[in-house]
């Protein structure tokens, strides 16, 4: 074994440690079978950090992230921490601050619900016949979550927030080319989202693609404003193959596209960014904390695989390790293995626990 690589592992809260571990139990049987190893760091983080360092985002574990290759992240969150300060709850204080730290400004999240799994989605199966396969591309780094000035607080009496919504130019260029890139790699689709009929940013974002797009000329691009791209990825999913789109509208559209999709349960991302000539990412579901079923053995793991396969898909450049998880996923789906969220009283279905199907999914490795 000569190939060995450094993994921040930070699983978080709620269902974090549940999932993560099924996902280091698939990373165990990948390394045995393709020869590779992996030094993991595992870090609190979020909440689970907050309670033992008193931040979320604590030094050591910043420092872990600095050191590996990449970050497997859980999920952060959970009410016991909501009274807080908004600048302190775990979701704002420990995944925004890694983003910008590393720079990990473009946002992969595929949307694909199996043939299989079609019963599971609320849509009607006539709509999504033989399964969905999307891929968002959400900027990450840019636009409202991190645009300046912010404020809350009393002005003259009265209580009032800001937030600003700011697009440098650079900003969407780095985004479009990836998009681009990505939808060469696939049908040569790909539909760019904005809001260019109000927003002044989104003017930039739409002018900016359209001048790239003479760059990528087996591309088709076009255009959506994304109260559109909401209501049609309900009424007609399967129009769609690659999606880009800003960093607080491809938040929305995800989760949206997670449901369409079945369940939140399944689907992973990676939030990339580059280091010397590497691709270094922090790899999550795109599902949070769920506390409402943490600790009960019935949360779906396979958007933390998912998130696995991703990881060793573009950081480790694994590729046949990469390719057996997501292997492994489809067939035990195929076989009829299901957690509680994806059940859907078919005859076939055998419903089983977290550590169940990560079980099932390392054996099929």
């Amino acid at each position: 074994m000569n190939r060995e690589y450094s993994i921040a592992v930070l699983a978080g809260d709620g269902i974090g440690p549940e999932v993560m571990r099924e996902a280091l139990r698939v990373l165990d049987a990948v390394e045995t079978k393709y020869g590779f190893g992996t030094q993991r760091e595992e870090r609190p983080v979020g909440g689970a950090g907050i309670e033992a360092c008193g931040k979320a985002l604590p030094d050591d574990t910043l420092k872990a992230c600095e050191s590996a290759d990449a970050i497997l992240f859980g999920s952060v969150g959970g009410p016991q921490w909501d009274s807080l300060p908004p600048d302190e709850r775990p979701e704002r204080a420990a995944l925004l601050p890694l983003r910008k730290h590393f720079d990990l400004y473009a946002n992969l999240r595929p949307g694909v619900c199996l043939r299989e799994l079609t019963e599971a989605s609320p849509l009607k199966n006539q709509l999504i016949e033989g399964g969905i396969d999307i891929l968002c591309i959400r900027e990450l780094t840019g636009g409202m979550y991190f645009g300046e000035p912010k404020f809350y607080g009393e002005r003259n009496g009265e209580l009032i927030a800001l937030d600003t919504m700011i697009y440098h130019r650079r900003e969407i260029e780095r985004i479009a080319h990836i998009a681009f890139q990505a939808a060469q790699e696939r049908s040569g689709r790909l539909c760019s989202v904005d809001k260019a009929n109000v927003l002044s940013s989104s003017v930039l974002w739409r002018k900016v693609f359209t001048e790239l797009a003479g760059q990528y000329p087996k591309v088709q691009l076009t255009h959506m404003y994304v109260d559109n791209a909401a209501m049609q990825l309900v009424r007609n999913p399967q129009q769609f193959d690659v999606l880009v789109t800003e960093n607080t509208f491809g938040d929305i559209l995800t989760d949206e596209m997670a449901m369409v999709c079945g369940s939140l349960g399944t689907l992973p991302s990676a939030s990339l960014g580059a280091r010397g000539e590497r691709t270094f990412g922090l790899y999550e579901p795109s599902g949070g904390s769920a506390p409402d079923i943490a600790g009960k053995g019935i949360a779906n793991p396979i958007a933390q695989i998912l998130s696995l396969a991703m990881l060793l898909r573009f950081s480790l450049r694994e590729i046949a390790a990469a390719d057996a998880v997501e292997h492994a996923v489809r067939s035990v789906i195929s076989d009829g293995f299901r957690t509680k969220d994806l059940a859907t009283g078919a005859a076939n279905e055998r419903i089983v626990t977290t550590a169940e199907m990560g079980e099932a999914i390392a054996a099929a490795i």
